[in-house]
């Protein structure tokens, strides 16, 4: 069982950054895949960013690349997601989420657990 804490989100201005955090409870946080997800008013799930158990290899949409950069500290047992360039369409609900595998890591059905989720909102 693992379970997740998001933390860092808040209200920034558009340009600004804001640094999310997910802390991870269990011993098998380095064997998991993580991601970023989010979710806007109105708006289905969507996926963000995810990083492999290593932190090699990463992946994130179209919209957030340049701008979000995620990382992990497995002896932290934390993932990060580092927000710059914000703009007011970033405005959602930021999820932490941990799964098994990184072929799927864009799919929000192939995660076992989730975050209770951080607000981010940006002012234009």
């Amino acid at each position: 069982q693992v379970q997740l804490v998001e933390s860092g989100g808040g209200l920034v201005q558009a340009g600004g950054s804001l640094r999310l955090s997910c802390a991870a409870s269990g011993r098998t946080f380095s064997s998991y895949v993580m991601a970023w997800f989010r979710q806007a008013p109105g708006k289905e799930r969507e996926f963000v960013a995810g990083i492999d158990w290593s932190g090699v290899s990463t992946d994130y949409v179209d919209a957030v690349k340049g701008r979000f950069t995620i990382s992990r500290d497995n002896a932290k047992n934390t993932v990060y997601l580092q927000m710059n360039s914000l703009k007011p369409e970033d405005t959602a609900v930021y999820y932490c989420a941990a799964s098994g595998k990184y072929y799927s890591r864009r799919d929000p059905l192939r995660y076992d657990y989730w975050g209770q989720g951080t607000q981010v909102t940006v002012s234009s």
